[in-house]
């Protein structure tokens, strides 16, 4: 009898994996449901990138951010409903986002074509790989099936998306808690090559790096001068934009790993990969190696990046509207 019910367990344990891996992510899962969802979205996306190529910029920062928190579930565009309510969208780190519109837009597409059927989860994490794709970076496989989380809370974005000013233990702590190593860190902080950032992030660097005035010794001294005179003339400067990877901010591409050697990654988290010997080590190898392996292996990591948390099957639900819980 007692061999009866382990045999019971061991069974039902099987057929509970096997409805747990049913219901995972997998390559077509709107085949049947909405055939053409995935050209949609890249229709769209390749309908904007050319007027507005630094949309692959805010998009793939939007996708990082929204799998940090509660995994890739589309917390990240829900607005709040009333003025106490503290969403992600509210949170310091959030708040230079952009692409919520073209989310919406892309959304409204799909809504008309096959209504209540693609998740905006699926449309972030869809529109990502497109836009990098459609300015010559890299693509990859993306499985879908995401549902849409319901929960959205900006304590959570603050506590959990890597920072700027983050040291080297600080990051590798918070991509652990996502199941990222320190490949995946160096990897993923590659996408820097494009887009740029607002002074805030940074400037602390240049002017009161440890409360005392002081400029961060671990900056190259030429590039934080050409920044505190051309670029960012004051700590209070809160507005200006600056290039991430000067010259080539919509071109995705080594450069990135080659300026941190030379330290002229423009955050602390950019220097902090040269202050781990295994990240250096990464670092080195992607800035004297090709484009081509660095890209297989970036996709590589933002697939395992795609797949981290991500409600399926009758978890969460497909909202109507990005922006609101139905």
């Amino acid at each position: 009898m007692a061999r009866f019910g382990l045999v019971l367990v061991i069974a039902l344990a099987i057929l509970g994996f096997m409805s747990f891996s049913e219901a995972q992510l997998k390559m077509g899962f709107y085949d049947k449901t909405c055939p053409n969802a995935e050209k949609i979205v890249q229709s769209v996306v390749n309908q904007h990138i050319q007027n507005v190529p630094s949309l692959a910029a805010g998009l793939i920062r939007m996708h990082f951010h929204d799998c940090f928190v509660r995994g890739c579930d589309g917390s990240i565009l829900i607005n709040a409903t009333s003025r106490n309510q503290q969403v992600e969208k509210v949170a310091p780190p959030n708040l230079t986002v952009r692409g919520f519109d073209f989310i919406d837009l892309v959304k409204f597409v799909l809504e008309s074509k096959c209504p209540g059927i693609v998740s905006c989860a699926d449309i972030i994490t869809l529109a990502t790989r497109d836009s990098i794709a459609a300015i010559g970076g890299p693509t990859w496989s993306v499985p879908t099936g995401r549902r849409d989380g319901r929960i959205s809370n900006a304590t959570e974005a603050r506590n959990n998306i890597p920072p700027p000013f983050g040291n080297f233990t600080t990051l590798i702590t918070l991509f652990g808690n996502q199941g990222l190593d320190v490949k995946d860190l160096v990897l993923l902080s590659g996408a820097h090559t494009i887009g740029v950032s607002h002074c805030s992030s940074f400037s602390n660097r240049l002017f009161n790096f440890t409360g005392v005035g002081d400029q961060d010794p671990s900056l190259d001294s030429e590039y934080a001068a050409n920044l505190k005179t051309r670029r960012c003339l004051s700590l209070a400067d809160n507005t200006t934009k600056v290039e991430m990877d000067p010259g080539s901010r919509n071109t995705f591409d080594l450069s990135y790993f080659k300026l941190v050697l030379k330290r002229r990654g423009l955050f602390e988290s950019d220097a902090a990969l040269t202050m781990n010997s295994e990240a250096l080590s990464q670092v080195r190898r992607f800035a004297r190696g090709s484009e081509q392996d660095f890209f297989a292996e970036f996709a590589k990591s933002m697939e395992k990046m795609g797949r981290i948390g991500v409600q399926t099957g009758s978890d969460g639900e497909i909202r109507r509207t990005c922006s609101v819980v139905n």
